[in-house]
């Protein structure tokens, strides 16, 4: 689903033209690309096998070559504006489409993928309390404006909005940050502090930042009203899952997720389309390299 909708959304493709094969041809490349920090799920004490496979060298190309050209041909086809655009700024257009995968693949869909499964993972786990609580906020609103969703209708439903920023605060799309310290700094937590010098590398893992107890209450629990109300809205700010603040706005000095609106918007409208057309569903909940796994096993539809 998510990347047939970047194709679209993107470029204006028919996912057709990649056939059925389009989204596993992306994730054999992006599994080259980030192979060093994937992980099988194994045991402690044979994590020295990831680390020979995986962490230690990198894969070579010619394993994904052939897709990766498909996908470009593909998007290298239908670009025509962008290359107009980027000749003035004295880009070549192959070095422009590459760049244009490398972002619908790289930062865009391995971003979504994992949102959209996150997304029904945690709806599921809510349970169905949840569920009717937000098919009453979602119909009851879209009736209101007559029949159709609208950028107006979503602001109208808290709930559902706060259930995106949970589902987020749970399980980051990117969960980990890497940067090098251009000068030396101390990096102050709530009752310690950490002097970091320049040049070295620095680590961040989102799900722990996330949950932490002294800002969030429950932390390891789901509560899709967290962010609901005035003292929900003061949590935000606490809310890093885009790589900075969520009262923040993206700017090309904060490095925060450029996609962040398109996302959060997205993950908004993946529930209020899901309570439109469905009462409530079972699931079974997995994991695997990738993170979690969502199979549905059934659907009630909307009566």
């Amino acid at each position: 689903m998510a990347f047939d909708l970047l194709l679209r959304v993107f470029f204006n493709i028919d996912p057709a033209k990649l056939g059925n094969k389009g989204p596993a041809m992306m994730r054999k490349w992006l599994t080259i690309q980030f192979h060093s920090i994937l992980t099988l799920g194994l045991p402690k004490w044979l994590s020295w096998v990831e680390d020979t496979l995986f962490h230690s060298f990198p894969c070579p190309s010619f394993l994904v070559k052939s897709d990766y050209q498909k996908i470009y041909d593909t998007v290298y086809a239908s670009s025509t504006p962008v290359f107009d655009e980027a000749k003035k700024l004295g880009l070549s257009k192959e070095e422009t489409c590459h760049n244009l995968v490398f972002m619908s693949g790289a930062n865009a869909y391995a971003g979504l993928r994992p949102l959209f499964r996150a997304v029904m993972k945690w709806l599921y786990l809510g349970g169905e309390k949840l569920h009717k609580n937000l098919a009453d906020e979602i119909r009851a609103v879209v009736k209101s404006e007559g029949g159709v969703v609208t950028l107006a209708a979503l602001e109208k439903m808290p709930l559902t909005k706060s259930v995106a920023f949970e589902i987020l605060r749970m399980e980051p799309s990117a969960p980990h940050q890497y940067a090098r310290a251009k000068e030396d700094m101390v990096i102050s937590s709530h009752d310690a502090s950490y002097q970091v010098k320049k040049g070295e590398v620095l680590f961040g893992y989102l799900p722990l930042a996330m949950r932490d107890p002294k800002i969030f209450e429950n932390p390891n629990e789901f509560m899709g009203t967290r962010f609901m109300g005035e003292e929900g809205e003061k949590l935000l700010k606490y809310g890093y899952w885009f790589n900075e603040r969520q009262t923040v706005d993206p700017i090309p000095d904060n490095k925060q997720c450029a996609g962040k609106n398109i996302a959060l918007l997205l993950a908004r409208l993946a529930v209020v389309e899901f309570f439109l057309r469905y009462d409530t569903f079972t699931a079974e909940i997995g994991k695997n390299y990738t993170g979690s796994t969502v199979i549905v096993k059934t659907l009630i539809k909307r009566n």
